[in-house]
């Protein structure tokens, strides 16, 4: 009897747990499929914001041409140059731009203290060789990442965009401290 009992409560507890992840499977499915939907949206929206938002970066620029300019430039004002990298193709990378660009306090802080620069990273061209000389961790960096470039042509710093957003935006007040706390010290 004891052994029946043993064998009944095991039956049982076997068909609870194959109950449930028989239920759960459905669950998901219906999940994903909502997951699926929203995302098809979302990346819908996406792409409508980035045709309204401007195209910073230059995929036929010779990066490494353009840094030594702006470091000599930056050299010569007293400056910095700060470099926004990503691409075009990068939502966020955008938004920043279009924060900075279309505030106008953030906007007078960058242009007393730095010379502003689109690092372009696409499959078309990566700019490997400026990345591995400027920010040799980049691969595990998400985009846009920024770092700050001093008038010797030295990295002062390399900040993460996550660190600054706020919603589908940035926070006024902690990228007007980055940007305090990197300029030039005058």
């Amino acid at each position: 009897m004891k052994k029946f009992l043993i064998t009944t409560a095991i039956l049982a507890l076997l068909s609870t747990v194959f109950s449930c992840k028989k239920e759960n499977t459905s669950t998901n499915t219906s999940v994903d499929t909502s997951v699926q939907i929203d995302t098809l949206k979302a990346k819908k929206e996406v792409e409508a914001e980035k045709e309204k938002l401007s195209k910073p970066y230059n995929e036929q620029e010779d990066a490494q041409a353009k840094l030594d300019e702006l470091i000599a430039t930056a050299k010569a004002s007293g400056k910095n140059v700060f470099v926004q990298a990503g691409g075009n193709w990068c939502i966020w990378c955008l938004r920043f731009n279009d924060f900075i660009q279309n505030n106008p306090e953030l906007k007078a802080v960058v242009d007393a203290n730095y010379l502003y620069y689109h690092l372009n990273y696409s499959t078309k061209h990566k700019n490997k060789a400026v990345f591995d000389r400027y920010v040799p961790n980049a691969k595990d960096l998400g985009y846009p990442f920024f770092f700050v470039i001093n008038g010797q042509g030295e990295v002062i710093n390399t900040i993460a965009s996550g660190d600054l957003e706020a919603g589908k935006s940035y926070d006024f007040q902690k990228v007007k401290q980055l940007f305090l706390d990197h300029a030039p010290k005058k």
